[in-house]
Order: structure tokens, then sequence, then C-alpha cells
């Protein structure tokens, strides 16, 4: 499995909006399920500091991904120039791939 991470803080007045479109069931994942490599998205708030926002989005490869942001590179450029306005600052924090080891 492949995952984005992402970083936010939000901005004060905006905090009911990010929320609603960065949720699991928010825009961003409405946009991402266009493309049957895409495993859903978790919305992380941190406990002292009520403005601060990680996101998970998991895929099932790299390429799924780049295929997705190919097709879809309109989309996602709208909604994401529309995002600019409910943030501070935002940071990817990494991609990252899972390693799963069988024991036995």
């Amino acid at each position: 499995m492949y995952m984005i991470i992402w970083e936010y803080q939000v901005k004060v007045d905006h905090v009911a909006d990010f929320e609603t479109i960065y949720a699991s069931n928010g825009a961003w994942a409405e946009l991402f399920r266009k493309d049957g490599g895409y495993f859903g998205t978790e919305l992380l708030q941190d406990l002292d500091d009520a403005q601060r926002y990680i996101t998970i989005d998991r895929w099932v490869s790299s390429r799924a991904h780049e295929t997705f942001l190919a097709q879809w590179h309109d989309e996602y450029e709208a909604l994401d120039a529309y995002c600019k306005g409910l943030t501070e600052q935002e940071a990817l924090l990494g991609k990252w791939e899972s390693l799963t080891h069988e024991t036995r």
C-alpha cells in the first residue's frame, strides 16, 4: 500500500469547511474515488492544537496515484486552488510504502 501524508495548519475561521472537505467522505475523497486504485483517506486532528491536522491518503501503489493525477489533473488543481484559502500552511510530510512481512 502507498500512502501520502500531509500536514495542515487551518485558519481558525475555516476549520468546519476544512473538516468537511478533507474528511474520509469529503470532496477530496470523492475526487480520489474516481480511480479504482484509491483505498481511502484518514483525517487526524492534533489534540494539543485544534487547528493542526494530518491527512493520510491510501492508494494501491504510487503508479495508481500517478495515473489518477494524470487523468484528473484539472479537477485536482481546481479543488487544490479552492482549498488554499482554508489553511495558513500545508506541508507534504512524505510518500510512504507499506512493508509487509509474513512470519511463519
